[in-house]
């Protein structure tokens, strides 16, 4: 367990909000901090401040599960717990590992955290699919009835995919090749902050990855979270694509949230 705590995040604090019947708690696991906090099921706000702690090095599954466990020790909290992983998860079992140590993958995950958190419901999904049903229940794409596609940027492209508000879970849209290179390695943030390029130039760049994913799935919205999101302004009107693209508006808190929500509603497995 690391003992490199950094525990409520008060500069980051969220008002404290009415306590109504829904609530949740959610977890989100990073490669360099693990963030959990109780959620209004409500309106999709926190209640109170996030709790984070260093992600552990290595971050293997057993290390990460302590961490998990302090946080919702610290919390007070009893019940079930929503935990996202960034790794494609199916039936609990995490089948991938980005940013997180590679003895994950083939690791039952949803197994893990219940008996690390003593027996209790947990629900356990992809950090990008939390993000999205987040952004589609309470954020960017809460009043668009169709095709609503979440991409993340920044080391990769991580991506969401709903369909009235139904996930399709584990897409992996970073990883498409588009005129010969993976999407993620033609227009993550990374790959601009790397060639300096400017953001009329990387917008050339995210409009020809955008343009392959519109041509295929014909979405009625894009919502783009990361944090190069803060800053849409600077590169969204360069943008090419007939569909709508807005910033995603829940940020930092859009992977707890969405956690939060899936162990409600059983989306996480």
């Amino acid at each position: 367990m690391t003992d490199a705590v950094v525990g409520l995040e008060e500069s980051e604090a969220v008002p404290a909000l009415r306590v109504g019947d829904r609530r949740g708690f959610g977890i989100d696991v990073g490669g360099s901090g693990v963030k959990g906090g109780l959620v209004d099921l409500e309106t999709g706000l926190l209640i109170g401040d996030r709790i984070k702690i260093l992600t552990p090095q290595p971050s293997t599954p057993d290390a990460v599960a302590a961490t998990v466990a302090e946080i919702v020790a610290q919390a007070g909290w009893n019940g079930p717990v929503g935990i996202t992983l960034p790794a494609v998860v199916t039936a609990g079992v995490a089948r991938t590992a980005a940013n997180i140590d590679k003895s994950w993958i083939g690791t039952d995950a949803r197994a893990l955290f219940s008996a690390a958190l003593g027996g209790r419901a947990v629900s356990v999904l992809n950090d990008a699919d939390a993000a999205g049903i987040a952004e589609d229940r309470y954020g960017a794409g809460k009043d668009v009835d169709g095709v609503v596609v979440l991409l993340t940027f920044g080391t990769g492209i991580g991506s969401a995919v709903l369909n009235h508000g139904v996930l399709l879970p584990n897409t992996e849209f970073g990883h498409m090749e588009i005129d010969g290179k993976e999407a993620e390695h033609r227009a993550s943030s990374a790959v601009k902050e790397r060639k300096d390029l400017s953001y009329k130039e990387w917008a050339h760049e995210v409009s020809r990855v955008l343009e392959r994913y519109e041509a295929l799935l014909w979405p009625d919205l894009f919502v783009v979270g990361g944090g190069i999101s803060r800053k849409a302004e600077k590169w969204i009107p360069h943008l090419s694509t007939r569909t709508p693209v807005v910033a995603a508006t829940l940020q930092n808190t859009a992977g707890i949230v969405g956690a939060a929500l899936s162990a409600e509603t059983s989306i996480g497995t």
